[in-house]
């Protein structure tokens, strides 16, 4: 048997393969991030596929964190109902679910959360509409809010929490240079740059205790000027492990992109595949916990190599399980054909218009409640 389909565990979660969807923003959830019948059968679908670990999209912890329409929420306890729901559906299609809490920051949208978005520094030049720098106080009550946020990740029955520190939202933007201009004690060194996140950490533990799986998606490099380095990520991961991080899962870039940002379209050869696996690399000499890498994994055999040679755990997926969600079913049962994900990008088009994500090519939309 394939070393993908055997049983493993990140601390008291059992993993029936090394599969993971990595999250994915799904634009089913509703206008205050409620949880809808859509997106309970589009996680149930992801369930049945095959994945071992079902992370959620983006939730975010409090509403000036919204980044985009139909996002879920953690931010009330309001919401737990519905969370509720959505962690039994997946449980009872074989499936394991990981809430993602996250923040918006500089990219919350304005006309979303009716006010000028937090940003760890106000920067000339660098948004064409207003921010407001954060306070120390402002960073205090948002470690609070990812706590709670844990907490009623807890109480919904989810197996675990990932903070999303990558890709540019609010905690990422602390760790890049480019957009923390702090002379406090969050902003300079790397140990500055990170101590939001390492508080959030602690705090989280703290409302959830020792044993509940806590993980973080983290950049390796932000491949924007002045952004974060692979040299800089490596010192953050040994902080996390330190800090007793269950699991990172890896990946790269900014929200607005950029010439240096590695290609996420045209993957049409194994070469072009796993595009971090260098970074992952680095990252399994410096931090023992479990390590999940995302970005361009289509094939089988590449999932297996990547795995075989050390350079990471667990391989994550996002938008070939957007095309096919039963993509690792069909692994397992014997056909090892890629992923028939083309990755054009067109999938997440649908999403901004309530629709939901699906892929154009090959579906319809998901069907309406």
């Amino acid at each position: 048997m394939s070393k993908m389909f055997e049983e493993t565990r990140i601390k008291g979660l059992v993993m029936k393969n090394r599969f993971v969807r990595s999250a994915t923003w799904e634009g089913l959830a509703g206008k205050s991030g409620e949880v809808t019948p859509r997106l309970v059968d589009y996680m149930t679908d992801l369930a049945r596929g095959g994945v071992a670990l079902v992370i959620s999209g983006y939730a975010f912890i409090r509403k000036d964190g919204l980044s985009g329409p139909f996002q879920l929420g953690v931010d009330r306890d309001e919401l737990l109902p519905g969370l509720r729901q959505l962690t039994e559906a997946v449980h009872e299609n074989g499936g394991r679910i990981v809430l993602q809490m996250a923040h918006g920051g500089f990219f919350a949208m304005a006309k979303l959360i009716g006010e000028a978005p937090i940003a760890p520094s106000v920067i000339p030049g660098m948004s064409k509409s207003p921010r407001r720098g954060m306070t120390i106080q402002d960073i205090g009550d948002l470690v609070r809010a990812f706590a709670e946020g844990a907490k009623r990740a807890k109480e919904a029955g989810c197996d675990g929490v990932q903070i999303h520190a990558a890709h540019g939202y609010l905690l990422s933007q602390f760790l890049c240079p480019a957009y923390n201009h702090r002379s406090d004690a969050y902003g300079g060194s790397v140990k500055n740059r990170a101590r939001f996140l390492i508080e959030a950490l602690r705090a989280i533990r703290e409302a959830v205790g020792p044993d509940y799986p806590a993980l973080v998606k983290m950049n390796s490099r932000d491949f924007i000027e002045g952004g974060l380095e692979l040299d800089d990520a490596l010192a953050v991961g040994a902080m996390l492990e330190k800090e007793g991080i269950d699991a990172i899962e890896l990946s790269g870039g900014f929200l607005n992109g950029g010439k240096l940002n590695p290609s996420r379209m045209g993957i049409d050869t194994e070469e072009k595949e796993a595009y971090f696996e260098n970074e992952a690399r680095a990252f399994k000499d410096v931090v023992s916990v479990p390590l999940i890498l995302v970005g361009g994994t289509r094939s089988l055999p590449v999932a297996e190599r990547v795995v075989a040679d050390g350079s990471a755990d667990y391989i994550s997926f996002s938008r070939p399980l957007i095309r096919e969600p039963g993509l690792i079913n069909r692994w397992q049962s014997g056909d090892a054909a890629k992923s028939a994900c083309i990755s054009c990008n067109r999938c997440f088009g649908p999403g901004i218009t309530g629709q939901g994500v699906y892929c154009v090519d090959a579906k319809r939309p998901p069907s309406a409640e």
